[in-house]
């Protein structure tokens, strides 16, 4: 997959949850397993700053700047939050995924607001992450019942801490009760796999979007084997067929609770010859970004559109691999279909937003 000529837009990834639930935990896990991947932060209460993934993560508590009033989402407005992410995004940085660790009494709701109404187009809502204490999740459900609401927005629940509690797997169940089709995650000392939130770099320099083989399922062993846990499951889909956009739309729109992340490039064949469209689906966000075929000559074909090729990728927690695969066939363009009409692609073209670029990796 070549390069681009415009700014490539950067995931933003809301970390949230309760004090001592182990957001910073996680991000330190996810600066020391980051894969080569430049992780920006904007760390708890005030201040953006940049941070090397393969740095030290005990960095951080020093480089944090404060605020009096304790919570990010109080702190500044949408339009200074953009001036901090807009130097994190900025081409020369190199980051390429900006994680938000927000206060423990900060409300979530207002930060994604936040990020949806941005201004800044060099970065992309990456999704909200909610971390609990499996621990104290009864106690901490007591004392603050908004906890509840904080969870049926989340896109991703981390059920930090399970090797503490005396019954994780009913803390589990409880989660799995109030999440609105978030994938759930069991973990403990916030060691989760960074694919869920980004895709990492390969370890050596390289020119151009990741391949398709970077993105490709990881369940059959090799560098991937030694993942500190394997509580989801991933799907790769590759047709030679282009996609029905109403078929696929219906899928989407009926996308399974644990389903979190779906990426890739759709060709929808007759419907629009003149480009692909990138997915970029976290919980139940939903973009797609048309972007005209790679000319095969740029990689010594004949120069020929490099159409009817559609690659995804699904990542979740508890889902059925088998059946979403069954599904996404069911959504192939059949040769002998009717013409294609002009109404076919409304149901697509509700989550394209104009001026918008594809996020680094759909």
């Amino acid at each position: 997959m070549g390069q681009r000529s415009t700014p490539q837009q950067i995931p933003v990834v809301v970390l949230a949850g309760f004090l001592g639930s182990g957001k910073t935990t996680l991000l330190n896990h996810l600066l020391h397993r980051s894969g080569g991947s430049r992780i920006g932060a904007v760390v708890n209460d005030f201040g953006s700053i940049e941070i090397d993934a393969m740095a030290v993560a005990g960095a951080l508590g020093d480089s944090t700047v404060s605020l009096g009033n304790g919570c990010l989402c109080c702190a500044v407005d949408a339009s200074e939050l953009d001036g901090y992410l807009a130097r994190l995004a900025r081409p020369e940085a190199g980051i390429d995924v900006i994680v938000i660790e927000a206060s423990g009494l900060a409300e979530p709701q207002e930060l994604v607001r936040m990020l949806l109404a941005s201004e800044q187009p060099g970065i992309v809502y990456g999704g909200l992450v909610e971390v609990v204490d499996a621990a104290e999740f009864d106690d901490t459900r007591a004392r603050h019942p908004e906890i509840d609401r904080h969870l049926a927005l989340a896109d991703l629940v981390v059920v930090n801490k399970t090797d503490r509690a005396t019954d994780a797997e009913r803390v589990l169940g409880l989660v799995h009760s109030l999440v609105d089709g978030a994938a759930v995650v069991p973990a403990t000392y916030g060691r989760i796999d960074p694919e869920f939130l980004y895709d990492c770099r390969p370890g050596e320099e390289r020119v151009g979007q990741l391949s398709f083989d970077d993105l490709h399922d990881h369940s059959e062993g090799g560098a991937h084997a030694d993942h500190l846990h394997a509580a989801y499951d991933t799907l790769s889909f590759v047709s030679g067929l282009p996609l029905d956009p109403r078929r696929l739309m219906r899928f989407l729109d009926s996308r399974p609770k644990g389903l979190y992340r779906i990426k890739g490039y759709v060709d929808f064949g007759p419907y629009d010859t003149r480009n692909r469209y990138a997915v970029h689906a976290v919980g139940r966000f939903l973009r797609f970004y048309p972007e005209p075929w790679t000319p095969a000559g740029a990689a010594g074909g004949s120069g020929a559109p490099e159409t009817g090729r559609t690659q995804l990728v699904l990542i979740g927690s508890g889902i059925d691999a088998a059946a979403l695969g069954e599904e996404l066939d069911a959504c192939r363009r059949d040769a002998d279909a009717p013409p294609a009409d002009e109404h076919g692609m409304w149901g697509v073209l509700r989550y394209v937003a104009d001026g918008e670029e594809p996020p680094d990796s759909p």
